[in-house]
């Protein structure tokens, strides 16, 4: 597989529940994280004593961050007003070159900064609220 562009990974939000997603302005840089919990099975009959972990098992989760220009946007409106109603709508994430990732994500954090010499920025925190779909592209 060729080398993707950074830019091409993207966070959209449904922005009105009939799953219209749009990309979230102004990111510059953007991550996710899947992570799944290891449930511990080891007994004194385990194997030469390796740990053995119990397969299907455990809490599953994702988190997601971006950070970039605060572009005052339709999308910017939508974050400010899921963070303080505490909305848990759907989000898509496109992976390049891997698939897209969609389902619930709550908006745990979001930090505005600015400088008197430079642009406004903000960072945004999202964690899964719900199971996710992959679809491969």
């Amino acid at each position: 597989m060729a080398a993707q562009n950074g830019k091409d990974l993207l966070i959209k939000v449904d922005m009105d529940g009939a799953r219209s997603f749009e990309t979230m302005a102004g990111l510059r840089a953007t991550r996710i994280s899947f992570n799944a919990q290891q449930v511990d099975v080891t007994s004194l009959e385990s194997t030469g004593g390796w740990r053995e972990l119990l397969a299907g098992a455990g809490m599953k989760s994702a988190s997601l961050s971006g950070s970039g220009v605060f572009r005052d946007q339709g999308t910017d409106e939508r974050a400010r007003a899921m963070f303080f109603a505490g909305e848990i709508p759907v989000f898509q994430i496109v992976i390049p070159g891997f698939g897209v990732v969609e389902g619930p994500f709550q908006i745990s954090a979001i930090e505005y900064a600015g400088s008197h010499d430079g642009e406004a920025t903000y960072e945004v925190s999202m964690a899964s609220a719900g199971a996710l779909d992959f679809t491969a592209l």
